[in-house]
């Protein structure tokens, strides 16, 4: 059963959300109803995901004393890439430059060559030089640890405020740095959404991150993402997903549909 009752809307509402209900034809209403799941259909999608691949305890991506920024030019390295290339990439350049000042000063080809192993290495160098020379500018030092002081939604707009940083990487800062329960919405956890009926198949990815965060309780969130995103690499593909081994099948409309056509995957 669906009720209102059981999503949690945070303050203030996303604006998404607040500019679906002030739709003067009532769609708005409408599209909120479909959006809202049952927060019980939320911790069996998260309490299967951990019966299958475990509860994952947090960890911070490139090391255990990286901070903000070291994941933020992690992430930066890790889009539109494997998780081995991108950890290769990263492991490059911090053999390659002793500190973040010390890759801000170097030359931008210097930079690619050290991050070839990534992808898309000539953009990302760019992109990396840019952020920490703007955030140097900014702040006067190579330090985002100050965001630790700021709110969840305070922080996302600071780093949002550099070119290229958008929802998603700023979210992954804060979960994978910081530990806050700020949801990101990476290409496999846009998909599994979608397929699982938590959002419509019109939500983009930018969307999603304001309408899932406000699904998922707190405590869920570092587990549902790092989970949904290993089961989206293993089963839930977006090509040939296999429908037939997942384990979330009871759960998943799409793979319902799916299997009803003949298709295992």
């Amino acid at each position: 059963m669906r009720i209102w009752t059981n999503i949690r809307i945070a303050s203030p509402i996303p604006s998404i959300l607040s500019s679906l209900l002030r739709g003067g034809d009532g769609c708005g209403i409408i599209w909120l109803w479909d959006w809202a799941v049952d927060m019980e259909t939320i911790r069996r999608i998260c309490a299967v995901l951990e019966s299958e691949y475990g509860r994952p305890k947090f960890v911070r991506r490139g090391g255990a004393n990286d901070g903000p920024l070291d994941e933020l030019i992690l992430t930066i390295l890790s889009q539109n890439t494997s998780s081995a290339n991108y950890r290769r990439a990263y492991a490059g350049l911090k053999a390659r430059f002793g500190n973040w000042d010390e890759v801000r000063h170097a030359d931008a080809a210097e930079i690619e060559d050290a991050i070839r192993s990534g992808g898309l290495a000539h953009i990302k160098a760019g992109r990396i030089k840019q952020v920490l020379n703007d955030i140097h500018a900014l702040r006067g030092s190579m330090s985002l640890d100050f965001l630790a002081d700021m709110p969840d939604r305070e922080a996302r707009e600071f780093l949002m405020q550099f070119d290229g940083i958008g929802l998603k990487t700023a979210s992954c800062v804060l979960m994978f740095s910081l530990g806050r329960p700020v949801f990101p919405v990476d290409t496999h956890v846009h998909r599994l959404s979608q397929r699982l009926g938590l959002i419509t198949s019109a939500v983009s990815a930018e969307a999603a991150h304001d309408i899932l965060q406000a699904m998922i309780p707190d405590e869920l969130v570092y587990s549902f993402h790092v989970n949904l995103v290993t089961h989206g690499r293993r089963v839930c593909k977006a090509q040939n997903p296999r429908c037939g081994e997942c384990e979330l099948l009871s759960l998943c409309p799409y793979g319902q549909r799916r299997m009803a056509n003949g298709y295992a995957g």
